[in-house]
């Protein structure tokens, strides 16, 4: 036991001076494709190894190749960071390691998942109508919805399948270009097909048109097609822009068709009064998808879907074995409620960071975020050269210095060579855009300072010899 503590207390010392001053590593990982397998042994150790071994090698070997996402300066794809007591609570479920796929396999990490995402709900506003599972991540809550919508469309798919059969419409599901991927690889895995994800219009705001979206499905319905799932996004990957969800979820109600709604970046952001009505419209939303490791503060992964007709997904999944039947009556078992049969405990993690935080502190965090983003957006925008390329409501800005897009491309390598700060990009019209995405509770407005005062540097350097991005 002794042996057992002193390594649990040098775990602990290294993980409080690892959040007293993350900023101490280069934000992006310097290593080279290979630098950790060779590294490493061929075979597994014949004879135990000592705690400090281990851990002397996870020093100098594993954290040389961490890109460090709790980095105050790490401002790339959807900045995250885990508030510390919550990394706690993920070390107690891991020590509990229990599998909370029923009731009675843990009582307490089901009645506790049922607590947290009713409070969850309640603070984003839905309605009571809708009943939250956590999942992993999006993609597994995205998947998941999509199956509901599949089994929702009675064609008899759950016992007789796809394959072979003449008598099934030919399923369609709608996106737009800034729909998040996972969507679309819902749809290859349910058997609908990439060529039936139909790409909608979207508008100046890169917004899904409404107009554009009941076209589609009118020209659809009367080519014999059967929609099955418009999913809706609010906050994009890309510019975190929303779609009309109020407009499609009407649209969805006339044509019979299954509305999901992605806010798994965004829907964080409605605990905040003033950005309540990000989430107007999924009070007739048949899904919607919030994913707290993203913007409230706890370990990923941890996505939250809620569903409004449990019964239904239930029928979608459920499948007991002789050995998974239990008692109890009047309980909910979620393995019946997606593919997974074992279950961690994800729900601690939740709880202790809404409980540590609080409403309040987890606000305050989110305003000074959004703040940010909107102070970096001024400087961009009356900067000569630069210009903001999307509207930034949240806590993402899409921007682009002038010149083509070996330019801009240079200028973020360069950036990210830096070891200071780590920036991603993506496309709009065409063009390459820099994000900028903030979402650590320990960024301030120094580190965004900082990040601009390098791609000022890094443009003005390009621009006067422009270097395409890949050349030696």
């Amino acid at each position: 036991m002794a042996d057992l503590l002193d390594s649990f207390e040098r775990a602990a010392r290294w993980i409080d001076a690892y959040y007293r001053d993350p900023g101490a590593y280069p934000v992006l990982s310097r290593s080279q494709p290979g630098d950790l397998t060779r590294a490493l042994p061929t075979h597994a150790p014949e004879e135990g190894e000592s705690f400090e071994t281990i851990f002397s090698d996870f020093e100098s070997l594993v954290i040389p190749g961490i890109t460090h996402w709790n980095h105050p300066r790490f401002f790339a794809y959807f900045s995250i960071s885990a508030t510390p007591i919550a990394v706690i609570a993920e070390a107690l479920a891991a020590t509990l390691d229990v599998n909370a796929m029923l009731w009675r396999t843990s009582p307490a990490a089901t009645e506790l998942e049922e607590v947290v995402v009713g409070w969850l709900r309640e603070l984003l506003g839905l309605d009571a109508g809708l009943h939250g599972i956590v999942y992993d991540t999006a993609s597994t809550s995205g998947f998941t919805a999509l199956a509901a919508a599949r089994e929702s469309l009675g064609l008899d798919i759950r016992e007789r399948g796809i394959a072979g059969r003449d008598d099934l419409p030919t399923l369609r599901v709608y996106i737009t270009d800034h729909t998040h991927s996972h969507i679309e690889k819902a749809a290859i895995a349910l058997g609908v097909g990439r060529r039936n994800v139909v790409r909608v219009a979207v508008d100046e705001t890169y917004a899904m048109r409404a107009d554009a979206l009941e076209s589609a499905l009118r020209e659809d319905i009367s080519r014999g097609m059967r929609p099955m799932c418009v999913a809706a996004t609010v906050g994009t990957t890309s510019t975190t822009s929303s779609d009309p969800v109020p407009q499609i979820a009407e649209i969805c109600k006339r044509y019979a068709t299954w509305l999901h709604v992605d806010a798994a970046y965004a829907g964080p952001a409605a605990i905040l009064p003033e950005f309540a009505h990000l989430l107007d419209g999924c009070e007739r939303a048949d899904s919607v998808v919030v994913n707290p490791h993203k913007w409230l503060f706890v370990p990923i992964d941890l996505s939250v879907l809620y569903v409004r007709d449990m019964p239904l997904l239930r029928r979608t999944f459920s499948l007991v074995a002789d050995y998974l039947v239990t008692p109890e009556v009047g309980v909910r078992n979620y393995m019946d409620y997606g593919l997974q049969l074992g279950r961690r405990f994800r729900a601690l993690k939740l709880w202790f960071a809404m409980r540590h935080l609080g409403v309040r502190g987890m606000r305050m965090r989110l305003r000074s975020h959004i703040d940010l983003a909107q102070t970096f957006a001024a400087w961009v925008r009356t900067e000569p050269g630069w210009d903001v390329v999307a509207p930034h409501p949240l806590s993402v800005v899409c921007f682009r210095f002038a010149g083509d897009d070996d330019v801009n491309a240079a200028i973020v390598d360069a950036v990210n060579a830096s070891g200071d700060v780590f920036l991603s990009t993506t496309k709009l019209d065409g063009k390459l855009a820099i994000r900028l995405a903030i979402g650590n509770e320990r960024t301030t407005e120094a580190d965004v300072a900082r990040a601009w005062e390098l791609l000022r540097a890094a443009a003005a350097t390009t621009a006067r010899s422009p270097v395409p991005r890949g050349a030696n």
